[in-house]
C-alpha cells in the first residue's frame, strides 16, 4: 500500500518538531531558564502553505516568513486550509517601506524594523488598514539591530538601537516589544549574541514592555539561548532544506 504523501511529509515535520523541542529544552535547562521562556518561531520560507498548515495541526502556531511577496499569499492559503487555526505570522526578513502597506494585512508582527522611516511607514500603514477595516489593533514590532556594524546586512547600529526603540514606543500604530538579530558571518555567535543581551538590558530599562530577544537560529538557537533569547527562529532544522515556494 503506497504511503500518503501528507501523512508522511506530517510524520517528518512531527519527529523534527519533537527533537526541536528537546534541544531547546536541554538548551533552556543548560542556561539554567524554563523552557516557557523561549518561544519557538517555525520559518516556512520557500516551503509550501502545506507544511505550515501541517506545523499548526502539530501545535506550531508562531509562523515566520522573510518575503511580503512569498508570505501573503501564504498566509491567505493558510487560513483556507485551517480555517480553525489562527496562526501567528511574524515577518523576519528585510522589509522596504513601499511593502508596509500590503505587510500589515497579514503580519501579527514585524521583526525587522531597522530605521525610523520605516518604522514611520509601518504606522502610517496600520492606522490606514484600521480605516479600511483590515486590522483591529496595533502592530507588534522589533527593533533589528546589527551586531557587525553592517548596516547593508540589516539592522540599525547598536548606538542607534535607543533612539529607534523610543521613536517606536511613541506611536500609536506600533506595539514596541524588543529587539532581534542575526549573528554576523564568521564571528562567534555567543560573542555577538552577548553584545544583543546587553542592547536588549538598555531597552528593558527605558520600556519594560518590550523583554523579547529574537536571536538564534537552526546552527547557533543553543548559543542565543545561553545569552537570553526568548525567540528562536528556526527552518532548516524544522522543515529541512529549503523548499520551493508555493505559487
Amino acid at each position: 500500500m503506497t504511503e500518503d504523501p501528507a501523512e508522511k511529509r506530517r510524520a517528518e515535520l512531527a519527529a523534527s518538531l519533537a527533537a526541536l523541542e528537546e534541544r531547546i529544552a536541554n538548551a533552556c535547562a543548560a542556561a539554567g531558564r524554563a523552557r516557557d521562556e523561549v518561544r519557538l518561531l517555525g520559518v516556512t520560507k520557500t516551503f509550501p502553505a502545506a507544511d505550515a498548515a501541517l506545523l499548526t495541526d502539530l501545535g506550531l502556531l508562531d509562523l515566520a516568513e522573510n518575503r511580503d511577496q512569498e508570505a501573503g499569499p501564504k498566509a491567505a492559503e493558510v487560513a483556507r486550509l485551517r480555517p480553525e487555526a489562527a496562526p501567528r505570522w511574524h515577518m523576519v526578513g528585510r522589509l522596504q517601506r513601499n511593502k508596509a502597506r500590503s505587510v500589515v494585512r497579514w503580519a501579527a508582527e514585524v521583526q525587522s524594523v531597522d530605521s525610523a522611516r520605516l518604522a514611520d511607514a509601518l504606522a502610517r500603514a496600520v492606522a490606514t488598514a484600521r480605516e479600511a477595516g483590515e486590522r483591529t489593533g496595533p502592530l507588534d514590532v522589533l527593533v533589528q539591530v546589527s551586531l557587525d556594524g553592517d548596516v547593508a546586512r540589516g539592522g540599525t547600529p547598536l548606538e542607534e538601537v535607543d533612539a529607534l526603540a523610543d521613536r517606536i514606543a511613541h506611536t500609536g500604530e506600533l506595539r514596541l516589544r524588543g529587539v532581534m538579530a542575526v549573528a554576523p558571518l564568521g564571528q562567534d555567535p555567543g560573542t555577538a549574541f552577548a553584545r544583543l543581551a546587553h542592547a536588549a538590558e538598555r531597552v528593558r530599562a527605558r520600556h519594560p514592555e518590550a523583554a523579547d530577544v529574537s536571536a538564534g537560529m537552526s546552527h547557533d538557537l543553543d548559543q542565543a539561548i545561553r545569552h537570553g533569547s526568548t525567540c528562536v527562529r528556526v527552518g532548516t532544522a524544522l522543515l529541512g532544506g529549503r523548499g520551493l515556494a508555493s505559487p
